[in-house]
């Protein structure tokens, strides 16, 4: 994962090095939850509050269309209440609460609604997660809590998913944008055989500034 991440900051730095683009970088709040589902079945969930920041590009492509790849921290998570038995977390567990410290790279396409300085655009494509770390608290049919760190690899958690992302927005003529997001998870997050679904959803607001790169 150390490998792919250094691999993707060297191509962001090289398409800035040699390309006339934007820099940005953006933060904000957003709401996650996930679909979760056992046997086909759904099982109710709660939102959780989580943030992200990160960096991104914006380069030149075609006409009002550009290329924007991102790179972004994203604290997501999800409150689950069992209807059947689930492993993950364990058999025996009655809810689960998690919260999930995650590293995204996106590939994204934008479109300007107008070429004036101050418009509206659109952004969509799809995001790859590596899933840093996790905290999962729940509680027993028999009582008792149970509080630790999210175990990964087989048969528990997985490290990767992919999400498809969707950004409406608006950009001003001194570089400053505002958008909504939602990302929609593509691929189950549970590792175990015969397992829950588990995909991510979340829904946020963020703020951000382009720098102007000259080359």
């Amino acid at each position: 994962m150390k490998k792919t991440c250094c691999l993707s900051v060297l191509i962001l730095f090289a398409i800035v090095c040699h390309s006339q683009v934007l820099f940005g970088i953006f933060a904000g709040p957003q709401v996650t939850t996930a679909k979760y589902s056992i046997a086909d079945t759904k099982q109710p969930t709660e939102n959780k509050y989580g943030f992200h920041l990160g960096a991104c590009l914006k380069v030149p492509f075609d006409n009002r269309l550009y290329f924007c790849p991102a790179i972004f921290y994203s604290l997501k998570g999800y409150k689950v209440t069992f209807n059947q038995y689930a492993f993950p977390p364990d058999t025996l567990a009655t809810n689960n609460n998690t919260s999930i410290h995650t590293l995204e790279l996106a590939a994204l396409l934008q479109f300007d609604f107008s070429n004036k300085p101050n418009h509206l655009f659109v952004k969509a494509g799809p995001s790859l997660d590596f899933q840093l770390a996790g905290t999962e608290k729940y509680e027993l049919k028999a009582g008792g809590t149970v509080d630790h760190d999210m175990p990964y690899g087989f048969p528990y958690y997985g490290h990767y998913s992919a999400n498809l992302i969707l950004q409406l927005g608006y950009e001003t003529k001194n570089g400053f944008v505002i958008f909504g997001q939602f990302a929609d998870g593509l691929t189950n997050i549970n590792n175990a055989d015969f397992g829950p679904e588990i995909r991510h959803r979340v829904f946020s607001i963020s703020i951000g500034k382009y720098f102007h790169h000259k080359s």
